[in-house]
């Protein structure tokens, strides 16, 4: 049992410290402004349209680092800062969300992979605590609920898992481009790559603790307590 609380903790401030590593380099290449003067709107918009996608919206949401890309209603989703700013973590942001439109285009099979599962664990997601809650209360007297809490944990784990080649073949991408299509000098573009690498650790580390708390599930339901 210790050990389990020792690595959770670990993890939990590797975590911390990758989460304040990336606000920290978005603020600070957030300020560099870009050499072209291009917005993270016009970035997104001409990496779409020189892939060959012309049926993808660029919109504009609220919150900070809330960027996304929507495969359902195919929009590219930018934070304010970055729609409309001009610096490099603008082009970097704008450039990997169009890196997973490009991905969505060309069927990508880990992206389609990760996105029929999705359906799944939205409901599963709503039940799996309390199923796992109910399943240790319950675990010396019947093993099934825990099991089942387990199942779902490890498809959640399985998930986070394959969103590891999706995001980084989006940064792969998106560094490719904007360095091939000249959007941004050699020092823009190592600012960039070191802003998206830190971005795809806060992926990593989520995995490595899903698993983590995957193991110590497993643990109880095979009845090995530390």
């Amino acid at each position: 049992m210790m050990g389990a609380y020792v690595i959770a903790g670990l993890v939990m401030l590797i975590s911390f410290y990758v989460q304040w590593r990336l606000k920290k380099k978005f603020e600070e290449y957030s300020q560099v402004g870009l050499s072209n003067g291009m917005s993270g709107k016009e970035i997104a918009e001409t990496m779409l349209r020189e892939s060959g996608i012309y049926d993808v919206r660029v919109l504009s949401v609220e919150g900070r680092l809330t960027d996304h890309y929507n495969p359902k209603d195919k929009t590219v989703n930018l934070s304010a800062d970055v729609f409309h700013g001009r610096s490099v973590a603008a082009a970097a942001v704008a450039s990997h969300e169009c890196g997973h439109a490009v991905q969505h285009a060309t069927a990508y099979k880990w992206l389609q992979f990760r996105s029929q599962m999705v359906p799944f664990l939205s409901i599963a997601s709503q039940y799996m605590q309390w199923v796992i809650l109910a399943g240790i209360f319950l675990i010396n007297t019947t093993a099934i609920p825990l099991a089942i809490g387990v199942a779902l944990f490890a498809a959640t784990t399985l998930f986070s898992f394959i969103t590891l080649p999706v995001e980084y073949d989006a940064s792969n991408r998106a560094l490719a481009w904007i360095q091939k299509n000249r959007i941004v000098n050699e020092k823009e573009y190592i600012m960039s790559a070191d802003a998206l690498k830190w971005a795809a650790r806060t992926y990593l580390i989520a995995a490595i603790g899903s698993l983590a708390t995957l193991l110590y599930y497993v643990s109880l339901l095979m009845g090995r307590r530390d």
